[in-house]
């Protein structure tokens, strides 16, 4: 929850693939207080059955920017007994990485405001993402 002296961030991850939310993905979050400041570790979660973080670490004061690590490489890897990997058969299997997946983790770094709260939604398949500023 953002208060007046410091800013909040929340995500969620739609597998575009299948039109599902993406179920454990694990999640960092890292924070700084300025373009020059090195990054702080503040902790991490994985997302639920609805593809959400809701237990995200707060952002400590003076926070002016933010970085939400996603590991999505072990999401896409197929399981025997998970329908993920039936829905994505026709995918190529191995195109220019080598795996399944192009993008094995996606960073995403923003600029945040103290008492401005962030909702940043990431959209995922195989071999592409996109991410923007929810609400």
């Amino acid at each position: 929850m953002s208060t007046e002296t410091t800013a909040s961030v929340s995500t969620h991850i739609l597998d575009t693939s299948v039109g599902r939310p993406a179920r454990d993905i694990a999640v960092q979050l890292s924070a700084r207080s300025g373009r020059q400041a090195r990054w702080q570790a503040l902790g991490g979660s994985a997302t639920d059955a609805d593809g959400r973080c809701k237990d995200l670490p707060a952002l400590p004061e003076g926070t002016t920017h933010v970085r939400l690590d996603f590991a999505v490489e072990p999401y896409f890897e197929p399981h025997p007994t998970d329908r993920r990997a039936a829905a994505q058969q026709d995918a190529p299997a191995h195109r220019d990485s080598g795996t399944g997946v192009f993008f094995p983790e996606v960073a995403i770094t923003f600029a945040v405001v103290p008492g401005e709260h962030y909702h940043v939604p990431l959209l995922l398949n195989p071999f592409g993402y996109s991410v923007y500023r929810g609400s």
